[in-house]
């Protein structure tokens, strides 16, 4: 399988990988209302619960998050015989992930964390259910469907909360079954070093747990934090067996270490007011899947990040799909190269009911005229592509002299305009091709045409858009602008001979 080395060359594999997930499942429950008044009892507020939200949480969210990025999902775990191990099978099942490998033990309850806000704000959280060890039979349960659905897998996900799952009849049995067919591993677990006989791909351990795999205090600094790991890498690697170590950091990003590697680090952008939960488990799967499509680290850990960040936007226990993460990458460039990315990029938009607005050009020299003209065209509606002539495309159109700037170099200073949103080069002498693939609401050309004289206009009309022309500004354009530079030129080479 050839290495994808972009992010969306990975995501088109998702939806052909099979994941195994083992670990803690929890229900996470949210109770949502108003408060009005304190209670007499004690000075705490009254909330009049209007709405309750119940969701796969722990491992259980990590299986609903690969699921919701394409994946097929095995998920093995354990539950009470309890309501909450009914609700929780309700909320993965409409995630997409059977409750088929889930083993109920009689005298457990199903871990839950109840969270209760009034008016967006998160008052309290109450955790409730068994973190013991299961016992001997649940435990056998969990051994065969390992070992039944293992052959099936292209990845396994270790989700380990710490809460008794992973016995360690259960993690032998996990290193048995890769050293007999090694699958791309990887372990989010409390204490990694425990899966150190496994040699997993990868481990994710966030900060804190990070800094008591090296014997550290905690630091509040981003840039302690940052040196803290880095000045351990070789440790970390060491203490896991991992070829790959993860470092979340929170809103301070992410730190990959990987053997024989320069140290990747991926940013993020805080989010102050996020009531998010399972950022970490969104970053991990994203993560596994890219490993498992043969992704190298540094775009695993992107798309990790990039599935957190959208989630981070979300209220409670979020997961990121496939189409919005396709979205991330597609509209974070603002040139695209590539048609498929385009087309994804498209979908999109469409989904989101945004007014496409398509104009196309040379813009060899960026001017005056053009800024006006292109903000112009972007007021038209809420997203303006710019179909951008190839070098050769402006050379058959302009002479030999042109363009003075290449397609790169007229491609970057296109985007540095906040009213261009994406840049499309085309090779093609009009846009007729390109056009037919966007499908603008409104096609704006500028300059003294008709629309009777444009060839886009049938198109356009045909696809149910609409044709604008809008006037160029006065005494503004490319062709005056190179002919008084010439100019300027050849008076200066005259004044030259006259000195001599």
């Amino acid at each position: 399988m050839d290495q994808p080395a972009q992010p969306l060359d990975a995501l088109e594999r998702f939806n052909s990988l099979r994941v195994l997930v083992v670990g803690e499942a929890m229900l996470d429950t949210y109770l949502s209302g108003r408060a009005t008044r304190l209670s007499r009892e004690a000075p705490v507020p009254i909330v009049a619960v209007d709405a309750c939200q119940n969701m796969a949480g722990g491992a259980a969210n990590a299986a609903a998050n690969l699921a919701a990025l394409g994946a097929t999902v095995d998920f093995v775990s354990v539950v009470g015989n309890d309501d909450a191990a009914r609700l929780l099978v309700e909320s993965l099942e409409a995630a997409g992930v059977p409750g088929t490998y889930l083993v109920a033990e009689q005298s457990r309850e199903t871990m839950t964390k109840r969270r209760i806000a009034a008016d967006g704000q998160l008052l309290v959280r109450f955790d409730e259910g068994s973190t013991r060890p299961i016992d001997t039979a649940t435990e056998r349960r969990v051994i065969e469907r390992l070992e039944r659905q293992w052959a099936l897998a292209d990845a396994v996900l270790i989700s380990d909360y710490d809460y008794g799952v992973m016995t360690p009849r259960v993690l032998a049995t996990l290193a048995a079954l890769q050293e007999r067919a090694p699958r791309t591993i990887v372990v989010d677990a409390k204490d990694p070093t425990r899966y150190r006989s496994l040699r997993p791909t990868a481990v994710k351990p966030n900060y804190e747990e990070t800094a008591r795999l090296i014997g550290a205090a905690a630091s509040v600094s981003a840039s302690a934090r940052v040196h803290q790991v880095v000045s351990n890498s070789a440790r970390l690697l060491e203490q896991t067996g991992a070829r790959i170590v993860a470092v979340t950091l929170d809103r301070d990003g992410s730190l990959i270490l990987e053997r024989e590697q320069p140290i990747y680090r991926t940013y993020a952008t805080p989010n102050p007011h996020s009531r998010a939960a399972g950022a970490g488990d969104t970053f991990v799967t994203g993560m596994t899947l890219a490993l498992a499509a043969g992704a190298p680290a540094s775009v695993a850990a992107e798309i990790g990040a990039t599935a957190a960040a959208v989630v981070v936007e979300k209220d409670a226990t979020a997961t990121c799909t496939a189409p919005e993460l396709r979205d991330r990458f597609a509209s974070r460039d603002k040139v695209i190269n590539d048609r498929r990315h385009l087309l994804t990029r498209l979908a999109a938009l469409e989904e989101q009911g945004r007014r496409i607005v398509f104009t196309n050009g040379c813009f060899d020299i960026l001017h005056r005229g053009h800024i006006t003209y292109l903000n112009r065209a972007k007021a038209l509606g809420d997203v303006l592509i710019v179909g951008l002539n190839s070098d050769d495309s402006v050379r058959r159109l302009k002479g030999d002299g042109r363009p003075i700037n290449s397609l790169d170099d007229r491609a970057q200073v296109l985007a540095a305009l906040s009213a261009v949103d994406h840049i499309v080069p085309f090779s093609e002498d009009t846009p007729v091709e390109l056009l037919r693939l966007v499908k603008p609401r409104v096609f704006v050309k500028g300059g003294d045409y008709t629309i009777d004289s444009l060839p886009e206009a049938p198109v356009v009309e045909a696809l149910g858009g609409e044709v604008r022309i809008l006037p160029y500004v006065e005494d503004r354009s490319t062709t005056r602008i190179i002919e008084r530079v010439r100019g300027n030129g050849e008076r200066e080479s005259e004044l030259e001979r006259t000195a001599r």
